[in-house]
């Protein structure tokens, strides 16, 4: 029930500026290490640097949540349950990425590229400024299949094997890398250890959320065929070890093609292409991106509670 409760709470309340969120206090407390601990120096002191950061970083999120919740179910069983839902809801991001996914779908629908562009620029890392609305659509699928595993599978996968304690420290270590984890000339070397940290956290949870994308395809009559031998085929051709399970099973759900050639910071970074082009590229694929991500989710949520049950 409790798990279920993180659900349903991250699907009524979402991600509002007003609540206190633990992962903007992650964010805040990995903003200070990085102005304390970064310097211009050689590559071994910088990796040693950001190893230390992404250490204490998730050191202190795991023991402060696990103090919390150890002190509130002594005073209260029933604070502490209430705890273990706020932490719970606040790794998962089923809401937010629906909203800010259907505000680029809207944009695109009422022909206002210059604003799908800015919205799109809230969710991804690279360039949008000069991209198509093709381009703008294929990259917001590609961001909904990544954030179906680091947003909603990952957090759901460790809330289930280890409560809200594991849960948080996942995302503590997604914080570093969505914060730390670029591959330029500032984080390269500072953000070594938080991207390598992630890739490990991720390496279970991508692989189930790329077969879930294809089971929630078969399940919305997209097929299971294409999805699934879609990501067997192509997801390792992607630069990183997890983020082509999602993206190259949505790919193939969707009979599209992903991925590409694009700009980070004004720099060309040629991405293999994954999926094919069988469809025309039209903004109701980001509505059809979401519907495979929520059914995702759903029998991960099943699953998770069977798991529990049994457990």
């Amino acid at each position: 029930m409790l798990l279920i409760c993180s659900y349903i709470a991250d699907l009524i309340f979402g991600d509002p500026e007003w609540l206190p969120h633990p992962v903007r206090g992650i964010g805040k407390l990995i903003n200070f290490g990085e102005k304390v601990l970064w310097k211009r120096e050689n590559k071994y002191r910088q990796r040693f640097k950001g190893f230390i950061l992404a250490i204490m970083v998730i050191f202190i999120t795991t023991i402060s949540t696990c103090l919390f919740l150890t002190i509130l179910q002594k005073i209260n069983p029933v604070l502490g349950k209430f705890f273990w839902v706020y932490i719970g809801y606040t790794t998962i991001s089923i809401k937010d990425l629906r909203i800010k996914a259907k505000e680029i779908y809207f944009s695109l629908k009422e022909d206002l590229l210059n604003k799908a562009r800015k919205n799109l620029s809230k969710i991804v890392g690279r360039d949008t400024e000069d991209l198509n609305k093709e381009e703008v659509i294929k990259a917001s699928i590609e961001s909904i299949a990544e954030n179906t595993n680091d947003g909603i599978i990952a957090p759901l996968f460790y809330l289930t094997i280890g409560g809200p304690i594991l849960a948080i420290t996942y995302k503590a270590i997604n914080t570093l890398d969505s914060m730390l984890g670029y591959k330029n000339e500032k984080y390269i070397n500072f953000g070594w250890a938080s991207a390598r940290i992630d890739d490990i956290a991720n390496y279970i949870p991508a692989r189930i959320s790329g077969f879930l994308i294809s089971l929630s395809s078969f399940i919305l009559g997209k097929g299971f065929k294409d999805s699934f031998l879609t990501m067997l085929k192509q997801a390792k051709l992607h630069p990183s070890v997890n983020s082509g399970y999602p993206e190259a099973s949505m790919a193939g759900s969707l009979k599209i093609k992903l991925a590409g050639p694009c700009y980070y910071e004004g720099k060309l970074f040629n991405k293999p292409y994954l999926g094919e082009d069988k469809k025309d590229i039209e903004e109701s694929l980001i509505i059809e991106a979401l519907n495979v991500s929520f059914v995702s989710s759903l029998i991960m949520l099943i699953s998770g509670v069977i798991i529990r049950w049994l457990i």
